[in-house]
């Protein structure tokens, strides 16, 4: 059973970074093209404002679905770094169950509203394309990220309150920069006067 649920993160994974660094690239190849077309050749791409917004769009939703698979979103640990692992677990638990409520409750009404855009046959002015294509970002990318936050909540009960490790942003920001060996390479040098 393990074995489905790491295909489909890995499968969730790929679809969440192949969107957002194509919405990018896209986006920014595509505007800076606008721009040479228009004051180089003095032609402008009428469709490329508004393809260039759905792809930062998509780009946007989705790296923000792949930060909550890699539990990068910004995390106020002030509580739970002053109060003991089982309450924090708990405290961590609780902010984890209301996001994964606000993801799941914003995919099940973007669903709604793209239902009624396919309803009314909306489509857009430069385009023309269905709005249901771009607004299909919003189900899709929320429910990616209540995806991810239900597996966090899922190993965070499994997991023992005393192996949970909180670190600050600062902790995280030294050990990816291995700032901490050059702070006590320097305090040895130095005898401690750092």
């Amino acid at each position: 059973m393990t074995n489905i649920f790491k295909g489909i993160d890995n499968i969730i994974d790929f679809i969440n970074r192949f969107i957002a660094v194509i919405g990018i690239t896209g986006g920014v190849a595509l505007a800076f093209a606008n721009v040479v077309a228009r004051y180089g050749f003095n032609y402008s791409l009428t469709w490329a404002a508004e393809l260039t917004i759905y792809l930062f769009l998509w780009s946007m939703f989705f790296g923000a679905a792949y930060c909550f698979r890699t539990d990068q979103h910004i995390n106020i640990n002030l509580f739970v770094e002053y109060v003991s692992k089982k309450v924090a677990k708990i405290l961590i638990l609780i902010t984890k169950s209301i996001t994964f409520i606000f993801l799941l409750a914003v995919s099940y009404y973007g669903y709604e509203y793209l239902e009624l855009v396919i309803e009314l046959e909306e489509t857009s002015i430069d385009l023309e394309i269905p709005m249901w294509i771009p607004y299909l970002v919003i189900p899709v990318s929320f429910a990616f990220g209540a995806y991810s936050v239900i597996i966090q909540i899922v190993k965070l009960i499994f997991t023992p309150s005393e192996k949970i490790e909180f670190k600050s942003e600062t902790q995280e920001l030294m050990e990816e920069q291995n700032i901490q060996q050059v702070v006590d390479e320097a305090n040895r040098k130095t005898g401690g006067m750092l």
